[in-house]
């Protein structure tokens, strides 16, 4: 199988992310309902981990799929997928300057695991 065109092949049929179920390493290491923090990793060329989420805590609310990390994917790397979360954060918490009128606001981004911590 061809590196190039490998990730459209084995998605082939099946979709994706779909084609990397059962094949992240190990079970989660989170469930619904668990309070995270986002790990403050260096990233080089590409990230989808919002440099604002960093260091802030969030609560799992799901968990998604499997797949390639994109800092991994954006280099060719496809053979260690990883466990992603949907995570939602206060907005307060983002941005403390948020008003107070929306204290209730949140925010929800998908994360994968190697970016969590217990918070």
């Amino acid at each position: 199988m061809s590196k190039i065109y490998y990730h459209a092949e084995i998605a082939e049929g099946v979709g994706d992310p779909q084609c990397y179920k059962g094949k992240a390493s190990g079970s989660p290491k989170f469930k619904v309902g668990d309070r995270v923090k986002i790990r403050n990793l260096p990233d080089v060329f590409y990230t989808q981990t919002p440099t604002y989420t960093r260091g802030m805590p969030a609560t799992v609310t799901e968990l998604v799929y499997e797949s390639p990390a994109p800092e991994d994917e954006a280099w060719g790397h496809l053979e260690k997928p990883e466990w992603f979360y949907s995570l939602v954060f206060k907005q307060k918490d983002l941005w403390p300057d948020y008003p107070d009128a929306y204290a209730n606001d949140t925010l929800q981004a998908e994360i994968s695991e190697r970016w969590l911590e217990p918070a």
